[in-house]
């Protein structure tokens, strides 16, 4: 999975117990988190993507956090309690290091619908795919990803999938289902 950014975790498409993501760095990004958290820690690309993403909206008056990064798979099985917010291990996207939870100081860092609401939010559902993300979990698609919107939880999956997704208004699991997919796995 090393390099794969178009890879579809979840329920039916867990990761392994022991996956770990190569390139796990903590950069600086501004996070609500003591440094030497592993929280903090995003796969190598998908962080310098984040920073960029994270620099523009800063640069636009904005301030965007991030919440929580990378999660193993111990620590999200400590976390889940069946709520539907929470994913089973092996299925959440944190465990490979390519998701980010984000939030802003309007909301008190929670992660919480009302984020789509502020001006951090409705900037990062209009800004996410020119950095490589997606907003992974989006409104009124619950019944294809198996999860309730999540506003604040983005996903790197590359810039140019990004942007086909952000066009098409297809989920992840959407362009996994159709019969010939445009191959984003090797485009940067």
């Amino acid at each position: 999975m090393d390099k794969d950014y178009t890879i579809l975790i979840n329920r039916k498409h867990p990761l392994p117990e022991d996956f770990i993501p190569e390139h796990l760095v903590d950069i600086g990004l501004p996070f609500d988190a003591v440094p030497g958290e592993p929280k903090r820690l995003l796969e190598e690309k998908t962080a310098r993507s984040a920073l960029e993403l994270i620099t523009r909206s800063r640069s636009e008056g904005l301030n965007l956090y991030c919440i929580s990064g990378y999660r193993s798979y111990r620590r999200q099985k400590e976390l889940f309690t069946g709520d539907p917010y929470v994913a089973p291990p092996g299925s959440s996207e944190h465990q490979s290091g390519l998701a980010l939870d984000m939030s802003c100081p309007a909301v008190q860092m929670e992660l919480t619908e009302a984020f789509a609401e502020t001006k951090e939010g409705i900037w990062l559902n209009r800004h996410a795919a020119l950095f490589g993300f997606i907003i992974r979990y989006p409104k009124n698609k619950e019944h294809i990803t198996g999860i309730p919107w999540e506003p604040w939880h983005i996903r790197y999956v590359t810039r140019s999938l990004a942007s086909y997704l952000s066009l098409t208004g297809l989920t992840l699991e959407e362009y996994h289902m159709l019969e010939n997919p445009v191959d984003f796995s090797n485009l940067k």
